[in-house]
């Protein structure tokens, strides 16, 4: 490397094109020009801030590139895979559980495409086992492995690109590609991918804190981004009618003919909570007899603080599958109050007499006093629907999975005429998704709502139109 101490540095251009306006540093290293554009002047000008304090630190540049020889350096040294490994530890200890998984998830996916060869390369399933499971793993990095994961971490490690080749927006491209198909090369779905990307931008933006990459380019890609469909399917929505039918076969399960064998009659008041206060699956298993507010008969409140998602054991601080946290985006110890309608009510108050609460206070969990398992509920869950619904409705997407009764609540409430931004704050998100998750119930509410719109004006009701005769 040849390197001088003959640098100057000029001020930001400003450079308006016909779609739009770029910034370009320029700067003179041993009389030869060089220069880099940037879509924002932030990003130029903190580039040419990191020139100009090299140069001031009286850091040699290199002749060939132009750049400071520490911002060279770390271009160089910082390879794929140590630098993955660098953010998923950076983003651990706030992470919640299920944002680790993803994490790991979306940095393993992009790697095959940040490859030197593939040459001596390890069977895809065990890569991504290795990656997932041990490497993008803060907490169980440097635990024991298989034999087969140490030596695809040996070799995955040996064979990343720098990062410095995620500048080329080429190279970008390969990664989105790639992090858009599943382990078995087919196209993942739109959901999947968009997480994925999020993280990858994400990570980029790291990279450029670190002085790793000049810039995150991923946003100039020309590539499309697969569209979510983020609305409710109407048709997964169960009336009043069915869901009693429901929750009367959840209560009539046994095993061997004994129903204290079963969970399901001790689960009738856990999908109740999700049906009657849109509760989310991870803030009934958290609920406890001190956040109940309840009469004796009719309308109560359920004060909720705490969740607890499963993710795995892998991904949390305690080593149990459930990650216990605060409610979703909101601050430790919030709390949000929902209403309990009186049919809740009951079943909550039948739920403490005939099945008590776990030592902490919980008030639903397994046959031994622990948590509750996903499996366990799913299962209890489609026998109530197959007892309870018809074979066409079992075969449809009516009620297919436990969290659909809570989109029935949102539901049922908006069409009792509860405003959005009421609705919103009951269910624990804002009133953007909402009216997202919700547009096509919301829609179908117009003709109800101009009918009470011309009777608080006083206009005589609108006939509907008919088709011509």
């Amino acid at each position: 490397m040849e390197t001088t101490y003959d640098v100057t540095i000029w001020k930001i251009e400003t450079r308006q094109g016909r779609r739009k306006t770029t910034y370009r540093v320029v700067w003179v290293v041993a009389e030869e020009r060089f220069r880099r554009t940037f879509d924002t002047w932030a990003l130029a000008d903190s580039f040419r801030s990191d020139l100009v304090q090299a140069s001031r630190r009286g850091e040699a540049f290199d002749r060939g590139q132009g750049l400071p020889v520490s911002m060279l350096r770390a271009e160089v040294e910082m390879s794929w895979f140590d630098f993955a490994c660098k953010y998923i530890d950076a983003k651990w200890p706030r992470a919640a559980g299920k944002s680790r998984a993803g994490n790991a998830d979306a940095l393993a996916s992009a790697t095959p495409a940040l490859l030197r060869t593939e040459r001596g390369a390890p069977e895809p399933q065990v890569l991504r086992r290795a990656l997932t499971g041990w490497a993008f793993n803060t907490k169980r990095r440097d635990t024991p492995k298989p034999a087969d994961i140490e030596r695809a971490l040996k070799w995955v490690k040996a064979n990343t690109v720098p990062v410095s080749r995620l500048n080329d927006e080429a190279v970008l491209r390969e990664v989105l590609e790639q992090i858009s198909l599943k382990l078995d090369g087919k196209q993942a779905a739109a959901k999947t991918v968009n997480r994925k990307r999020a993280v990858l931008y994400n990570a980029l933006d790291y990279a450029v804190e670190l002085k790793v990459l000049t810039a995150n380019r991923l946003s100039k890609v020309k590539w499309t981004m697969p569209k979510t469909a983020r609305a409710i399917d109407k048709r997964v929505v169960i009336n009043h009618d069915q869901a009693k039918k429901l929750f009367a076969a959840v209560a009539a399960q046994k095993v061997d003919g004994q129903p204290r064998r079963s969970a399901g009659p001790a689960l009738v008041a856990y999908f109740a909570c999700m049906y009657y206060s849109a509760l989310r699956p991870e803030e009934v298993a958290m609920l406890r007899k001190q956040d109940l507010q309840l009469p004796e008969k009719g309308w109560g409140e359920l004060l909720l603080s705490e969740t607890a998602p499963v993710t795995g054991a892998a991904w949390t601080d305690s080593g149990e599958r459930r990650d216990r946290r605060q409610l979703k985006q909101r601050g430790q110890g919030e709390v949000r109050t929902v209403p309990c309608p009186p049919p809740l009510t009951a079943l909550l108050h039948d739920h403490l007499v005939r099945f008590g609460t776990a030592g902490d206070g919980r008030l639903f969990r397994n046959l031994t006093g622990g948590d509750l398992a996903e499996s366990t509920i799913g299962r209890v869950w489609d026998r109530a629907r197959k007892a309870a619904l018809s074979e066409a409705e079992y075969a449809s997407p009516l009620g297919k999975r436990p969290y659909d009764l809570r989109h029935a609540c949102v539901s049922t409430w908006l069409a009792a005429g509860v405003p959005s931004t009421q609705c919103a704050e009951w269910a624990g998100h804002s009133v953007a998704v909402l009216h997202q998750i919700y547009a096509k119930v919301i829609a179908g509410l117009e003709s109800a709502a101009h009918a009470r719109i011309e009777q608080a004006l006083g206009v005589e009701p609108h006939p509907p139109e008919r088709g011509g005769e």
